[in-house]
């Protein structure tokens, strides 16, 4: 922690580990156990429990709790007031401790403001969900899902921006911003060049 930014509000609780060059803000809260990468950002309110796993380069803004069992890999983006859980069917008079689900967000996702992620689940690398969106299921790579359940409207590019193919069937096209190729075959997309 000796090269991270940590503001004098933070709370940083001994043994969490946390890379160099990351930048921790206002009154956030890390707990014992929390891995954290190198040059990640925690907003301001921002809350990591003991059993998460962040890679590299994440960027989680104002207001995020990531609580126990969930996993970033690098390059993950969670937008403001995003949710996450980690038990299925809580109440308040029952510990379900021993029944946190595992939730992975693979490299390069985009977590819109103010979505809900339920617990279990595993976002593929570079899928986008939107900003209000509730995901109850297992999301794709590079896929586009909005909406309450969240559904997919499309497919991104890693750069960001959504590429002109149907949802299902197949197709190809490139990213105007990187050149990069895309192949969609069988509802699955894959980047075929760079």
């Amino acid at each position: 922690m000796a090269n991270a930014t940590i503001h004098p509000s933070a709370i940083v609780d001994e043994g969490a580990q946390i890379g160099q060059g990351s930048r921790v803000w206002h009154f956030v809260h890390v707990c014992g156990g929390a891995r954290i990468g190198a040059d990640v950002s925690l907003g301001q309110n921002v809350f990591i429990g003991n059993k998460v796993k962040i890679g590299d380069c994440c960027k989680i803004q104002n207001n995020v709790s990531v609580y126990d069992n969930v996993t970033l890999e690098d390059g993950v983006f969670c937008g403001p007031s995003m949710v996450f859980t980690n038990v299925y069917n809580p109440r308040a008079l029952i510990v379900r401790k021993s029944e946190y689900r595992n939730t992975l967000v693979k490299r390069g996702a985009t977590l819109g403001a103010n979505c809900t992620i339920v617990s279990g689940v595993t976002i593929g690398e570079f899928a986008f969900v939107g900003a209000g969106a509730v995901v109850t299921k297992d999301v794709m790579p590079y896929a586009l899902i909005v909406g309450v359940p969240g559904r997919q409207i499309g497919w991104m590019s890693e750069y960001g921006e959504q590429l002109d193919l149907p949802v299902e069937g197949d197709g190809e096209a490139e990213c105007l911003h990187l050149g990069q190729q895309y192949r969609l075959r069988g509802g699955k997309l894959e980047k075929v060049s760079d």
